[in-house]
């Protein structure tokens, strides 16, 4: 009995640990954010919790090509990428704030889909896009949707896919 309290107490002291983690993540400014992504020193296990607000200071990084590889993944996929442009990083981070926006059924955590990579969209078998082409045309939609919309109230066009008018979307 003596063991099973002290592995409880154990438990709950690694779970308060790992809270107070992950709030401080959870709180982090995109600067913060990006800057410990490039040097690949993000160590959290989940996406910050940003809102729509932080938005435009991601789209900043949207374009940039360094390649990081400490990075939150999503634990169900079967895929492991072992590294990720961080443009393309932040674009999924912006899509985990319009994933969690809408609830997306898709939604695991904050991962608002299985990687931070992109699939084409009408392929039959899981056909992967990993190259410049694909991340720029992915940088120009969520900047296009968010220039095009940023004067409505978020809840207007977070339903709308950046991705849709491309043949992309996230796998």
């Amino acid at each position: 009995m003596k063991t099973l309290k002290t592995f409880i107490l154990l438990i709950a002291f690694v779970g308060l640990i790992s809270c107070d983690d992950n709030k401080e993540i959870s709180n982090v400014a995109v600067d913060r954010y990006v800057e410990l992504l490039k040097a690949n020193q993000y160590d959290s296990i989940n996406l910050p919790a940003f809102t729509y607000n932080d938005i435009p200071a991601l789209l900043k990084y949207r374009n940039d090509t360094q390649v990081i590889t400490n990075f939150p993944h999503n634990g169900i996929s079967s895929l492991y990428a072992p590294n990720c442009t961080l443009g393309m990083y932040v674009l999924w981070t912006i899509e985990s704030i319009r994933a969690v926006s809408i609830n997306s059924e898709y939604l695991i955590m904050r991962f608002p889909s299985q990687n931070p990579i992109l699939a084409l969209r009408d392929s039959v078998d899981l056909k992967l896009v990993d190259d410049d082409t694909s991340h720029k045309i992915a940088a120009k939609a969520y900047f296009d949707w968010w220039e095009n919309n940023k004067q409505k109230n978020f809840g207007e066009f977070k339903h709308l896919d950046p991705l849709i008018e491309t043949k992309y979307r996230w796998h």
